[in-house]
């Protein structure tokens, strides 16, 4: 998780840093449902790599916006959710939704 001094003063700026990319963006639109595992991620994000995903993830986690549970079995399964955190994240998604609707009604 980055420190206070690692973060833009403004706030926008470091909303935009921690979720601002296209990816992480959709990637917590999915977990705003339930929790996924990464194969269930990369097939439902069309266009994503691997490797953009396994960062995106890691990021995310790093920014304690999401939890990473691996269970004890053979194979290892492992599953991605929101933290409490994430959640809080909810009504920002939630707005840009609203508002891509409401665009779209537009057009």
């Amino acid at each position: 998780m980055k420190t206070k001094d690692e973060l833009p003063q403004c706030p926008v700026a470091t909303t935009v840093q921690i979720i601002g990319s296209k990816w992480k963006l959709l990637i917590l639109r999915n977990l705003l449902t339930r929790p996924w595992r990464f194969n269930e991620l990369r097939k439902n994000l069309e266009g994503i790599s691997q490797k953009v995903l396994t960062d995106s993830l890691r990021s995310m986690e790093e920014d304690g916006i999401i939890t990473r549970t691996v269970y004890p079995e053979v194979p290892p399964r492992v599953e991605y959710a929101l933290s409490e955190l994430g959640e809080s994240i909810r009504p920002i998604i939630d707005a840009m939704a609203e508002w891509g609707n409401n665009y779209k009604k537009t057009k």
